[in-house]
């Protein structure tokens, strides 16, 4: 009798074990979509509201399991590292933002030869995705420039220098925007002088920013936040009257901004750009088709009466 109860405890020990076993299974089975998203830099508070966007789909499908990440300096050979460690890790998706348009590509290649999907969020590479999320650059560029044009004339200024701080001379987002602003001003009497660059870092931004002002300009443009914070900055120390336009927001923008050291920043919808892409992640690896190749994630001009 002893043996014949031991027997049974054990056939339940097994039931319950292979139990839990067959419950872990199927959760192994039905495992989450894995998806990351691999940006420029962490450095401007445009990615970290890129990452809420993602982190609000996330959160709505209730089947991905994703994680944000990026270098801690815009940097070819990091970025590189992060997409290879991504597909390491088993990543099925990729919401990339490329610091260039070729330097990721054959990493890209190798990526999308072991499955993985990629999908564009802010600025896309050489490299097929199956979508890319994006403000229209050129054409907020251009209506950064007309900002910027209609407030010196307004101040009675008709003609100058015009100082243009961009982020580098690669990543196709920030290429695209002083594109459009230096189409703002052709047939003006106006002189944008040459473009100097600080990887967006607002320290540097700010240096080149002081010594455009030191040169003259009338006008400083800041092609992303750190280059409009840098502006900003270099506005309000030199005491002087430049008018600044510049692109994104953050909270240190928004104060440049409301204080008139900032006439206007091009302000866009990274949130969307993250929340979209991270569905259509979804979409792809369920087997679905996506209606678009471009979305247009739009942009507003914000001013101090605006805020």
């Amino acid at each position: 009798m002893k043996k014949c109860f031991q027997v049974l405890v054990t056939s339940l020990l097994l039931l319950i074990i292979g139990g839990f076993a067959f419950a872990n299974g199927a959760q192994e089975s039905g495992k989450d979509h894995r998806v990351y998203l691999i940006t420029m830099d962490q450095m401007d508070q445009h990615w970290v509201n890129v990452d809420s966007g993602c982190k609000k789909a996330v959160e709505e499908l209730g089947n991905v399991s994703y994680r944000w990440m990026a270098p801690d300096v815009k940097d070819d050979a990091k970025q590189i590292e992060m997409i290879n460690n991504a597909v390491a890790a088993g990543a099925e998706a990729i919401l990339l933002a490329a610091n260039g348009p070729t330097a990721v590509t054959s990493a890209l290649k190798e990526a999308t030869e072991s499955g993985v999907k990629i999908i564009y969020v802010d600025s896309a590479a050489d490299f097929p995705g199956y979508q890319t999320l994006a403000t229209d650059n050129e054409a907020a560029g251009k209506t950064a420039g007309m900002e910027m044009i209609a407030a010196l004339k307004a101040n009675g200024v008709s003609s100058g220098n015009i100082g243009i701080v961009n982020v580098n001379a690669a990543s196709a987002s920030v290429v695209a925007r002083e594109s459009g602003f230096r189409d703002a001003f052709k047939g003006t009497a106006f002189t944008l002088l040459e473009t100097q660059y600080s990887d967006g870092d607002a320290a540097r931004s700010k240096d080149i920013a002081a010594n455009y002002i030191t040169l003259g300009c009338v006008g400083i443009f800041g092609a992303n936040e750190g280059c409009t914070v840098g502006t900003g900055n270099a506005i309000q120390e030199s005491g002087k009257e430049v008018v600044g336009v510049g692109f994104d927001k953050s909270d240190m923008i928004m104060s440049l901004v409301k204080n008139g050291y900032l006439l206007a920043t091009m302000a866009q919808n990274p949130d969307v750009m993250g929340y979209e892409g991270m569905m259509s992640a979804v979409k792809i690896l369920a087997g679905e088709e996506l209606s678009e190749n471009y979305v247009d994630t739009g942009v507003s001009v914000l001013t101090k009466d605006k805020l």
